[in-house]
């Protein structure tokens, strides 16, 4: 890790760090916190996908389906009317409107087909995004004169890494670059966070194994074909088979790349002096349990 024990972190002139976990386990509320400081810069994955990597196939999605409307197709002919995506930091609901659900098309559902390739274009945008870090953090200070640093990934991140792999091409640069911060929920968060998706089903993105997977035993324990699947039923049948697929992923990355954050204690963070000192507990931790292992290594 980039900093090796908690003075390190204190009186690093220049912290820098990155933030992962399930989406509504405090990521974007630490980093709008350090953020309003003033001399955090905030790079935030999602946007920079919708802005950076796949704004032009989201604004070609809605010129589309506007191309579908007689009075709206006559206006974009003639290029009387322009349509782009609106994305900022608080409203990223482009990326997630053009990822879509699979399903009855009568019902906003993509072919199967079209949606693993929306994903997969996903994915190859998120992994170009997080490729960027470190590029954002010498912008940041170069062009905007911010020290501090926190990379605000998006929840999928954990499906394309291998946290076992000390060799893993994203996670090497990451962790050269930033202090890497997983937010651990506990059994109730995860609770809320499936009845906060059961009210508001978005669309995720998922390892391309998982997604085959889950959709071929949806379609078998349903007794149904694509055409027949409402797309919003399959997200939430698959969103907490989704939960507990991403978090072993999540713990390995934390274990073998970086350092443990409690939700409920990232929940309190209200101030940057806040943050530091919750961060500085973890470096002090961490290094005390891996004391204790090589103290039982060493009598062994």
């Amino acid at each position: 890790m980039i900093y090796a024990s908690a003075s390190d972190w204190r009186d690093a002139p220049r912290k820098r760090v990155l933030l992962f976990a399930m989406s509504g386990l405090g990521k974007t509320h630490v980093s709008h916190v350090l953020r309003g400081h003033g001399d955090w810069f905030h790079y935030s994955i999602d946007y920079r996908i919708g802005t950076r990597y796949m704004g032009e196939p989201i604004a070609d999605n809605a010129k589309r389906e506007a191309m579908k409307v007689p009075f709206l197709r006559e206006l974009l002919l003639s290029d009387s009317i322009y349509i782009g995506s609106n994305i900022t930091f608080d409203n990223l609901t482009p990326v997630s409107t053009y990822l879509g659900k699979p399903g009855d098309p009568a019902k906003g559902g993509l072919p199967f087909e079209e949606y693993t390739k929306r994903q997969d274009q996903f994915r190859r945008a998120e992994e170009a995004a997080l490729m960027d870090t470190p590029y954002f953090i010498d912008r940041a200070d170069a062009l905007y004169d911010y020290p501090h640093f926190v990379c605000d990934t998006g929840g999928s991140i954990c499906e394309w890494v291998d946290a076992e792999d000390p060799d893993d091409p994203i996670l090497r640069e990451l962790s050269k670059a930033t202090l890497m911060l997983w937010i651990e929920g506990s059994e109730e968060h995860t609770q809320k966070l499936i009845e906060r998706f059961d009210r508001a089903p978005k669309p995720m993105a998922y390892q391309p194994e998982f997604l085959l997977r889950v959709w071929k035993e949806y379609l078998r324990e349903n007794n149904c074909v694509e055409t027949d699947v409402d797309p919003n039923a399959f997200i939430r049948w698959t969103y907490a088979r989704a939960l507990a697929h991403r978090e072993p992923r999540y713990r390995a990355m934390a274990e073998n790349w970086g350092l443990t954050l409690k939700a409920a204690d990232v929940a309190r963070v209200m101030t940057t002096q806040d943050f530091v000192d919750l961060v500085a507990d973890a470096l002090t931790e961490h290094n005390s349990e891996s004391g204790k292992m090589r103290g039982i290594e060493m009598r062994g």
